[in-house]
């Protein structure tokens, strides 16, 4: 495949939605208007499931959050595998509580992101290191994964990183060396901050890659207070910054929208090079640097404070 297009809608967490069929019907409109344009993917930002909350039992405990959310899930994941199959669409329905395994008597879950395919496939990656607020375990036990899966999607290899794990310099150095067409980061930040960071390691690490990276969150929270919350979203397209893909390495981009501005927004990526990216990334094409390919292992360290 030489291009792709995707879809990346970033979420708005706040509306209060009646139950999971109202919200499938909303996703499935989403998916409707990404098969008009002619897209490959449609993807959901991490924890887009938390909007569920505003359906949940009343007399729900916090402890079973996850629990619930893992039910609901099951329930969700079907119906997304039909729409994929009746639209020809695949769908990255963002990340879902997943259960794992039981820890002295407790059950645990991990931060799952699914992608959907129409050929009836389901691939998921776990989130590899968990917030604060994951660790304390807000809602249910949440235990991080141990293994990075690399997908074939469309002749192309695929990789989703999840938020956090955007910010690990050793977790890409290993990417690094998996010749990657397209990186995915479903993300869900809190504050500025957050998406400052998250966004900004997306967009340098696709100049170390010399590959694609989408990076997306979600605005706001369940039952939010839109005007004084600190949640940002937004969603962008990162290249390769080099003459032969692209001048500033940014293929699609929205400002950050914060829970305040009420947005809703889905960036329409089209015809992202992934073929000009593979190319340059393996020699075919001429680079002005190679970044990824550079090793430091051969470096003397000089420091006086270690004598």
């Amino acid at each position: 495949m030489e291009y792709v297009s995707i879809d990346l809608w970033a979420a708005n967490l706040e509306p209060v939605v009646q139950d999971l069929q109202t919200w499938l019907a909303g996703l499935e409109a989403r998916v409707v208007q990404t098969a008009a344009r002619g897209g490959h993917m449609l993807v959901l930002p991490e924890f887009a499931c938390a909007q569920w909350l505003s359906f949940a039992p009343a007399d729900l405990p916090l402890g079973n959050t996850m629990g619930w959310l893992f039910e609901c899930g099951e329930i969700a994941l079907d119906a997304i595998a039909a729409m994929s199959a009746h639209y020809g669409v695949s769908i990255l329905a963002g990340t879902i509580p997943f259960a794992a395994g039981v820890q002295d008597g407790i059950q645990t879950y991990l931060n799952r992101a699914w992608l959907l395919t129409p050929d009836g496939m389901r691939h998921s990656q776990d989130k590899l290191s968990l917030t604060p607020l994951e660790a304390q375990g807000a809602g249910g036990i949440t235990v991080h994964g141990d293994a990075i899966n690399v997908i074939d999607w469309n002749g192309l290899r695929v990789a989703m990183i999840i938020c956090l794990d955007s910010e690990f310099t050793h977790l890409w150095s290993r990417l690094g060396e998996l010749n990657l067409d397209l990186i995915i980061i479903p993300a869900k930040t809190d504050m500025i901050t957050g998406y400052n960071r998250v966004f900004s390691c997306a967009r340098t690490r696709a100049i170390e890659l010399q590959t694609v990276v989408c990076v997306l969150g979600a605005v706001g929270v369940p039952f939010g207070q839109p005007m004084i919350d600190t949640g940002v979203g937004g969603a962008s397209v990162f290249l390769p910054c080099d003459v032969g893909v692209s001048l500033d390495g940014i293929h699609a981009i929205i400002a950050p929208q914060t829970t305040a501005m009420m947005t809703d927004h889905v960036v329409i990526a089209a015809d992202i090079p992934v073929g000009a990216c593979r190319r340059l990334r393996n020699g075919h094409a001429e680079a002005e640097v190679c970044p990824a390919s550079w090793d430091a292992e051969h470096l003397i360290v000089n420091d006086a404070t270690l004598s």
